[in-house]
Formats: structure tokens, sequence, C-alpha cells
């Protein structure tokens, strides 16, 4: 199981992207049209072969709506992890007591997707989903022809997402129950180490309440991409921070 998508939600789609391609120099591979079936607008930017994902709502009452109202503003929303084995990971999701919330299945373009999203009130943090692609390289959420956006001259893949609440030890519990994983404890955090990334529990200091804190994203030229970031008005306590996002450089 890895880290595959990151997804920010923002009250206005646009400027959230312009930020990150413009930082990272990378670019838009697809705006989904089927997502309107959730109220929302999208669009989906390769980083490497993991993906971020920026949705706005465009009707009212939509579940992204309500939680940009609870957090007060733009942020993280969604982590998306690949498997090879949906099958299992559904049947061990439900013998949890984790309740499904979404499922999908579609075949297009000679790619098979499935994916379930999991109850965000039984995991906690976001909305978490669990997709598994045929061929496994396939990821048909930024299309078939994804690979031909990817621009590694800043950036080269996503690799952690940061979850912050009240009670870290507690989260991770959740989503150790979700993902089927055992967390370590090191540097003073809980960590679940996936296939080339982590999850990562830390406690809400900002008082945004409980959600994804942060974004992991590893780049060529740390200093450059500060630099850069500073230029740019993007620079926050030292740190970057995007559509509500901390972009922690690894």
């Amino acid at each position: 199981v890895r880290i595959r998508q990151l997804v920010l939600v923002s009250d206005e789609r646009d400027s959230v992207v312009e930020d990150l391609c413009g930082l990272f120099e990378i670019e838009v591979a697809f705006y989904d049209p089927g997502i309107i079936h959730f109220g929302l607008e999208n669009a989906v930017i390769p980083v490497g072969d993991t993906f971020l994902e920026v949705v706005s709502p465009v009707q009212e009452e939509t579940t992204a709506g309500r939680y940009l109202e609870r957090r007060n503003g733009n942020g993280g929303y969604m982590v998306i992890m690949q498997t090879d084995d949906l099958k299992s990971e559904k049947a061990r999701v439900e013998a949890e007591g984790i309740n499904i919330v979404w499922n999908a299945d579609r075949e297009e373009e000679g790619i098979h997707a499935q994916a379930i999203h999991l109850h965000p009130r039984d995991v906690g943090g976001a909305i978490l989903s669990i997709d598994e692609m045929t061929p496994p390289k396939a990821w048909l959420w930024a299309s078939s022809s994804w690979e031909k956006n990817v621009r590694t001259e800043v950036c080269n893949y996503l690799n952690g997402v940061h979850i912050q609440s009240k009670d870290p030890e507690s989260m991770m519990r959740s989503w150790e129950r979700a993902l089927g994983k055992e967390a370590v404890y090191e540097d003073n955090q809980f960590k679940i180490q996936l296939e080339g990334s982590r999850v990562v529990f830390v406690e809400d200091i900002d008082g945004r309440g409980e959600g994804i804190e942060a974004f992991e994203i590893n780049v060529n030229d740390k200093e450059k991409v500060l630099k850069s970031a500073k230029s740019k008005g993007l620079i926050r306590n030292d740190e970057v921070y995007i559509g509500g996002v901390k972009f922690l450089l690894n």
C-alpha cells in the first residue's frame, strides 16, 4: 500500500492550482467532469507518478463545502492509497466494522479502476480512499494520458501526509485499523510506514481541529524551492503553505 494521491479542498480552485504549478513547476493533466456527481470541480496534477488534486464545491450543501466551514478555510481533504488487492482490503475493512461510504468500479481505455471511500467518522482526519488500478502504474482519475504532463525539474513525488488531532495516539489507532498496518513511534511522533510513503500523526496546535496538517514532497533543491516560495508569498513561519496545507520539502 502506498500514497498515490493527496487532495486539497479550496473554496476557489484555480488560484490554488496556480500556486502549486507555479512553485513546483508541475502542470494539470486532467479536469474530471465526472466529479460534478459530488457537486465539485477539480484539477489533477501529476508529481512524478503520484498526484495532487484540488477540489472546489460548485453547488450548495456539499460534503466538501461543509468541510471548508468546519476547518475555517482551505486545507487537506482526502488521502488516496493504492493497493494491489482491493478485494482483501475491502474484506479486512468491513471485518473491522469500518463503514464504506462509496464504491467505484470503472473500466475505461484499457484501465480497470476500483476504489472504496471509508467513512470519515470511522477513520478521522481525512476521507481515506483505498484504490486498485489494473495495470498498477495507470491512474484513471488523472485520465489515461497523464504521463505526458509529468514535470520533474523541481519535484519528484509525494511521500507523506501529516494528520493533526488533539489526541494523535487515538487517531493513529484508527488509521492502523483502516490500513491494517502497525504504527511506530520515533522522533516523538507516531508514524505508519507504507511503501515509499508514510502517514504521520501530530498534535493540533493551530486550533483548526482534526484534519490534514501537511503533505510531504520530495524536491531536487530544497533551498531553491524555499527561495521561490518566499518570492511568491507562500512562506509562513519558515514553511511553505499552499491551499491551507503545509508542504514539507524532503
